[in-house]
Formats: structure tokens, C-alpha cells, sequence
């Protein structure tokens, strides 16, 4: 399987559909996505392939979510430089629906994508009572994930946000970044880029808390998950192999 490059700069023709139909504004626009570009870095690299060992994700990534990142990062760019009405247009370009039907398709136990298979001699499930109190990582230990792993899934390889920086984008920008309860309501590309803390020993079959038990991963990646092993789905252990190299930043920068 190859993963996407994310380019941050000088989108190319012939991208998806929805990018084709907005490819002149875009194209004029999107110079301002990286604070390279000049030097044509990406913002997603990864330098991986398939591994003899399982699947690298549930399933590869679809182009618009490379497209969604360009105009995240452009958003950012033209926030940085006050103008506020290029980012809000921006923004809503990376609304792309998808993107959503591409989440949606890994989510849920009837997911063709999601495979379970028996495993003898799988880590068995272990009462609430057995399991590690504290669920999820401290601050401290988030941001020695995010110096581990930077904001790219560890299993697929697209882009991540934390959710104070959603939270921060959304309240300036409350018309451009929709976020209801119902998945239907929420911004595609932030519903996708959701970053999620994922253990790779499952907390419910006994994973502790250890920083090496623990990936910084997308939504789909971590839900589609569930509770069952990388055995039991066909997962190869993203920590055998190295994080994406990227110049995406998680959208940090916009403030």
C-alpha cells in the first residue's frame, strides 16, 4: 500500500474531484501552506511500505484527505497574516464529505475493513477492576508522544489535531469549523484528524501506560481498533518501524 504525500505547497492538477472544481482559487491560495514552500517540502512524507508482517492500516488513505490538509495549512497561514476571510473559505474548502464517508467506512463492528480473526493465544480481556486506573496519558506524557511521533498517525500516516487546537480554530472560526454531537454534523477533516492516544496492548486487555505502549493515532485508526489486538485485526506493530518525517504541525501554530 503506498500512503499519500502531503504537499504542502503548489497543489498538482488532476488531484480529487472536489479539488479539480476549486483547482484556480485553490492553486492562487494554497502558496501560503507552507512556511517553506519555496523549498517544496511536504507535509507528510512517509518513507514505509506494506509490511510481510500484516496491514499498516484499515484502509489506505483517499486523496482528499491530502487535499483538506492543504487547505488546513494554508488556513493557518493566511489566519498568521490577517486574513481572516481566506482562512474561514479555506477552512470550509476541507469540509470534503469524502472524507466523512471515508471515516464512516472504518467505524463500527460491521466494517468491511475491520477483520477479526481468532487469535489462541491473544491477551484476554481483564476485569475493570484488573485494569490500569488512569486511562489515558498525563500532559506531560502527551507531549512526549508528540515529540515521538509528531502529529501523524502512527498506523496510516495522515495528519492529527489535538482537540485544543480544534476548539481554539472553532471559536474563531465557529461557521467555517462545524462540530455537532451526531457524526453527520462535524467538519470531515477534523473528524478524520481527530488525534487520538492509542494503546497498542488494549486497556481492556490489560495495556499499561508506558510511553511504549502508546501511539499518537488518528480516529478511524484507534476506534476502528476497538478493543482487539494488532493479531486479532491484522495490524502490523507500528512501533516497529519510523514515525512519518513532516513538516505538519498539527495546526499548533494557529492561535
Amino acid at each position: 500500500m503506498k500512503l499519500l504525500s502531503f504537499h504542502a505547497a503548489n497543489i498538482p492538477a488532476g488531484g480529487s474531484k472536489r479539488l479539480g472544481e476549486q483547482e484556480d482559487y485553490a492553486a492562487s491560495i494554497c502558496s501560503l501552506a507552507s512556511r517553506k514552500s519555496n523549498e517544496g517540502e511536504t507535509i507528510v512524507n512517509p518513507q514505509f511500505q506494506e509490511p510481510a508482517d500484516g496491514r499498516l492500516c484499515f484502509r489506505e488513505p483517499i486523496p482528499e484527505i491530502a487535499d483538506a490538509a492543504r487547505f488546513l495549512d494554508a488556513a493557518a497561514s493566511a489566519h498568521l497574516r490577517g486574513r481572516s476571510d481566506l482562512a474561514e473559505e479555506l477552512i470550509r474548502l476541507a469540509d470534503i464529505p469524502e472524507i466523512a464517508a471515508w471515516v464512516e467506512s472504518i467505524l463500527g463492528s460491521k466494517s468491511p475493513y475491520v477483520q477479526y480473526r481468532d487469535v489462541s493465544d491473544a491477551q484476554p480481556h481483564v476485569s475493570k477492576e484488573e485494569r490500569v486506573t488512569v486511562r489515558m496519558p498525563r500532559q506531560a506524557e502527551k507531549h512526549s508522544l508528540h515529540l515521538r511521533d509528531g502529529y501523524c498517525c502512527r498506523f496510516c500516516g495522515i495528519p492529527v489535531i489535538r482537540r485544543a487546537v480544534r476548539d481554539r480554530i472553532r471559536k474563531l472560526y465557529p461557521r467555517a469549523l462545524r462540530w455537532g454531537k451526531p457524526n453527520v454534523e462535524r467538519h470531515a477533516a477534523f473528524f478524520a484528524m481527530r488525534v487520538q492516544y492509542d494503546h497498542v496492548v488494549p486497556h481492556a486487555r490489560g495495556g499499561n501506560n508506558d510511553i511504549d505502549n502508546i501511539v499518537i493515532t488518528c480516529a478511524p485508526c484507534n476506534f476502528g481498533r476497538m478493543s482487539y489486538t494488532l493479531e486479532e485485526v491484522g495490524l502490523a506493530d507500528p512501533r516497529l518501524r519510523e514515525p512519518v518525517t513532516s513538516t505538519w504541525d498539527g495546526l499548533e501554530r494557529f492561535r
